[in-house]
């Protein structure tokens, strides 16, 4: 009898610590939510604790809900990432931001400086790891051409068919670089020509090669040549506006007015504001005796130059008042 009340004894305290156990498990704290997390990580990003900082705002920025701290969380991570040595860590940051913030100024400007920052640093690496490389010849030659150095950039083009002559894009940049120096003499227009049509023997699929040729066409009065390169153009390219327009204008120019209104209309649907593709194609339907649609392309094409030109004249006084004057600028009739 002793032994059995000692055995229900021990079980009795067995059950006892167990029970225990379980309460002390039950009563931890488990983990803290996602907007103390992000409170958390916030407050060590702007007391200067990044390191701290980064491993909460990344695990946050993705499940906090509420916008205004989710913005604040988002702009510490990418400050954090892109200030102390882990600019990748900043792509989710900004991944986050320019989807749910993409019209907020705040939020474009810390991305233009932080993409800006990142091409930077990726530039750098290219050249250290490939110094001798044609794509630091390609980016040096861009960079060039922002600056507007023409003459080196062409040389690094140059350079870059020196090592690869069937490299695709190659060709067409060095086109376009010795197109934008300026009105070309006829022995350079005959380079910038086989440089196009090299391209397409390259790159047979090449719209803007093909666009471009036929601009060159239009300008040396070709216009059967002109049709031509364009008409392929608008084939490889549905949506290359610029190529349905120079299409249009080159049958226009032919005197082709029914096969210039297709290129036109697809020029219009998706340029609707351009004052061009409405003048031309008023020509267009001119040219066929369709009066009615001839006006009311040239009453678009009057009302779509005057916006045009009313928009240029806000920028320019907006341009012209001290910052944070631009909204009491007068809206110009």
């Amino acid at each position: 009898m002793l032994r059995i009340s000692s055995l229900a004894a021990l079980c009795f305290s067995l059950a006892f610590v167990l029970a225990s156990s379980s309460a002390q498990v039950s009563g931890k704290a488990g983990p803290p939510p996602v907007a103390s997390m992000a409170e958390r990580g916030a407050s060590l990003a702007e007391s200067g604790h990044c390191s701290e900082a980064l491993p909460l705002l990344n695990k946050s920025i993705r499940q906090v809900t509420d916008r205004d701290l989710k913005k604040r969380i988002g702009l510490d991570g990418l400050r954090c990432a892109m200030t102390h040595n882990t600019p990748y860590a900043a792509l989710d940051f900004l991944q986050v931001l320019c989807r749910d913030f993409p019209n907020d100024p705040e939020v474009l400007y810390a991305a233009t400086h932080a993409y800006s920052d990142l091409s930077v640093h990726t530039s750098s690496e290219l050249m250290r790891e490939a110094p001798f490389s044609y794509q630091v010849h390609e980016l040096n030659a861009e960079t060039l051409e922002t600056q507007g150095k023409w003459d080196e950039a062409i040389a690094e083009y140059r350079k870059i068919l020196e090592i690869n002559p069937l490299l695709p894009g190659i060709h067409a940049r060095l086109g376009r670089a010795l197109l934008s120096k300026g009105k070309p003499s006829p022995e350079t227009l005959g380079e910038i020509k086989s440089n196009f049509e090299a391209e397409l023997e390259i790159d047979p699929n090449n719209a803007s090669a093909e666009y471009v040729l036929g601009e060159l066409a239009l300008d040396a009065n070709d216009a059967p040549a002109a049709i031509r390169h364009l008409s392929r153009a608008t084939k490889l390219d549905a949506g290359f506006s610029d190529a349905f327009l120079a299409l249009g204008t080159a049958f226009v120019s032919a005197n082709r007015f029914a096969e210039a209104i297709p290129p036109l209309e697809r020029y219009e649907s998706l340029a609707p504001d351009s004052p061009t593709g409405h003048f031309q194609l008023a020509q267009a339907y001119s040219g066929v005796g369709r009066k009615d649609d001839a006006n009311r392309e040239a009453a678009l094409q009057r009302q779509s130059a005057e916006a045009l030109e009313q928009a240029r004249r806000r920028i320019a006084i907006g341009m012209q008042q001290p910052s944070g004057n631009a909204a009491s600028a007068p809206d110009p009739k």
